[in-house]
């Protein structure tokens, strides 16, 4: 299957299924569709040209397979002079900055579905381990299987989680007592659990099923106006990083400007009419 023009990838079909809505599926499926350094790059720069580009109001991120929407990082390439791998020529102070610079490198790709301007749901399904926490807290929506089992798996690789787990699984869910303990010890959870606390607002019987719902609610949102959608999301992320009064003044000066597009009054005049609104691109 061909990518949408632009977004040419080796590791990721990227198609646009529904008017507005993108999808980005992992696309190696006979490893898990475990990442390793080319796929965070790719999937980094797929997310912010998505961000700014006006054909698209909402992505939907899936994963090939049925075994595993990913089974995290490639541990076998990661030690093969990547991420994990070490080097006897550097030292300590200069093997630490270049893995600084690594990490910082692979967090970046991540977040830059945070980033992402237009809203991003998750499909999750079968195995979700250690990236595919990240990547999921990154979403603003996260729609799971049944079958879906999640773990934060780095401690069981001697290592703390870095790429955001820790940064941002805390601000997800209702108890950070259960943070701590999925996290420190790498025990799975499954998608009951999952929904219990709060990590995924929606589980569905299988995978196809999931995508569905996924792309159902993409274009749900991608049919309304998209500065209302991406204003919401802005000012969402905005109010869980900072103190109400500095949200309520970010949020006062944000409508200040963003309240005089013709959305507004399109949509007002949609509603006596009882018709639904068409928006321009943004």
């Amino acid at each position: 299957m061909a990518n949408v023009k632009g977004y040419e990838a080796e590791h990721f079909i990227v198609t646009a299924p529904a008017e507005y809505v993108l999808r980005v599926e992992i696309n190696r499926p006979k490893k898990l569709n475990a990442f390793f350094e080319p796929m965070w790059l790719e999937l980094g720069a797929l997310m912010n040209k998505a961000s700014h580009d006006p054909d698209y109001r909402a992505v939907v991120i899936t994963a090939a397979g049925d075994r595993a929407f990913t089974a995290g990082l490639d541990v076998e390439a990661a030690g093969e002079g990547g991420l994990l791998g070490t080097s006897t020529n550097l030292d300590p102070a200069r093997k630490a900055t270049t893995a600084r610079r690594h990490i910082a490198e692979f967090q970046d790709s991540i977040t830059a579905i945070e980033k992402c301007e237009k809203p991003v749901i998750v499909a999750l399904h079968g195995l979700c381990i250690g990236l595919a926490i990240d990547l999921a807290s990154c979403a603003d929506v996260r729609f799971c299987t049944k079958d879906a089992r999640f773990s934060v798996k780095e401690v069981d690789i001697g290592i703390a989680a870095d790429i955001g787990t820790l940064t941002r699984l805390p601000k997800i869910v209702g108890s950070f007592s259960w943070v701590k303990e999925v996290t420190m010890s790498a025990r799975w959870f499954d998608a009951d659990e999952a929904l219990r606390v709060g990590f995924v607002s929606r589980i569905l019987d299988n995978k196809a099923k999931a995508v569905e719902a996924a792309l159902e609610y993409a274009s749900l949102l991608a049919g309304k106006s998209p500065i209302a959608v991406q204003g919401t999301k802005e000012l969402l992320n905005h109010a869980r990083d900072n103190t109400v009064a500095d949200s309520l003044r970010y949020t006062a000066i944000w409508n200040a400007s963003m309240i005089q597009c013709k959305d507004t009054e399109d949509a007002l005049l949609a509603g006596l009419k009882k018709r639904t609104p068409t928006f321009s691109k943004l």
